[in-house]
């Protein structure tokens, strides 16, 4: 997939979206709609098909699996859809899995959409291949809403719910979707709250961004920022925003991060925008040998969150005065 695909909430897959279509039509013209056995048999999956739909008998006729709304977008592999079962921040219209699959691999998910009353259908390997970006869905792909993210009204509420001084995270200039789900990954695993994106980041391609975040994605609470506006507001709260940028005086080991705090971190490219800048209370650098190649935005954020992490864990272990 090339940098600056597009997909989800905002824009259309077309070949998926038409393959969805396409699928649909041939799933309603089929006599075993809307579950279907494999070819030659029964399914060794543990009754996949048992799911109905929810709502009054004359809504299920009206409308099929397949006929999902222009919100809709697809995920792909157990662990993105088991993740965003869990989450339950998503609505979702069906859920396929290749006859093929081996049971104890999906068993998970059908349990999962079980307890939702999210209906399943087994299809063949080839139909996936056609609704996927490849061949590597694992057998599991699932039609459903886009994740919801918070706007700035959320975002403060959040802040202010939280037990512990607050970490936050503010990205810029990701032009990569796996690069943006890689940092997903490491932001929830070192104990970011939430991750603060800008609007045009929400065109990345969802699956991209949800494969190498391996369920973080759906976890991990995103804030769409339209501008600096939340962020002031955030700040008027006692959240301290520390751009990280090449060249500052300080490095990010003599900077407190045990309070609350947003680290915003830019892309290879450009950095920090003149806005951010603008507004922030200081700046962070990490240290490195003279004349090094840059760091990417992933690896950067690891290191800046790794170094917030240790401090707050080092920070809980010391006895009170």
């Amino acid at each position: 997939m090339s940098q600056g695909a597009v997909a989800g909430h905002f824009r259309a897959i077309d070949v998926p979206r038409k393959a969805c279509r396409n699928a649909a039509r041939r799933f309603r013209e089929s006599s075993a709609f809307p579950f279907a056995k494999p070819p030659g048999g029964e399914s060794d999956l543990p009754n996949p098909t048992a799911v109905t739909r929810r709502g009054p008998p004359a809504e299920r006729r009206s409308r099929t699996p397949f006929d999902y709304h222009t919100d809709m977008e697809h995920l792909e592999g157990r662990q993105s859809v088991a993740a965003a079962l869990r989450a339950r921040k998503r609505r979702f219209e069906l859920i396929l899995i290749s006859h093929s699959a081996h049971a104890e691999k999906v068993q998970e998910v059908i349990e999962l959409a079980n307890e939702q009353g999210v209906p399943i259908k087994t299809v063949d390997r080839a139909e996936l291949d056609a609704l996927a970006h490849g061949a590597t869905h694992g057998g599991v792909l699932a039609i459903c809403t886009a994740k919801p993210r918070l706007d700035a009204a959320q975002l403060l509420e959040l802040v202010e719910s939280l037990p512990e001084p607050p970490l936050l995270l503010l990205l810029e200039g990701i032009d990569d979707a796996r690069n943006l789900g890689f940092v997903l990954r490491t932001a929830e695993a070192t104990g970011a709250h939430a991750v603060l994106i800008k609007k045009h980041l929400w065109d990345l391609d969802a699956v991209e961004v949800a494969r190498p975040a391996s369920g973080a994605y759906e976890r991990l609470p995103l804030a769409q920022i339209e501008n600096i506006d939340a962020l002031l507001s955030l700040q008027k709260r006692g959240l301290r925003l520390l751009g990280c940028i090449a060249g500052a005086r300080r490095t990010l080991y003599q900077a407190e991060l045990t309070e609350p705090v947003i680290l915003a971190i830019g892309g290879e490219k450009r950095g920090l925008s003149g806005a951010v800048r603008s507004i922030c209370d200081g700046f962070i650098t990490i240290p490195s040998r003279p004349d090094p190649s840059s760091l990417s935005l992933s690896h950067a954020a690891a290191i800046v969150l790794g170094e917030a992490m240790r401090q707050r864990l080092s920070a809980r272990a010391l006895p009170e005065q």
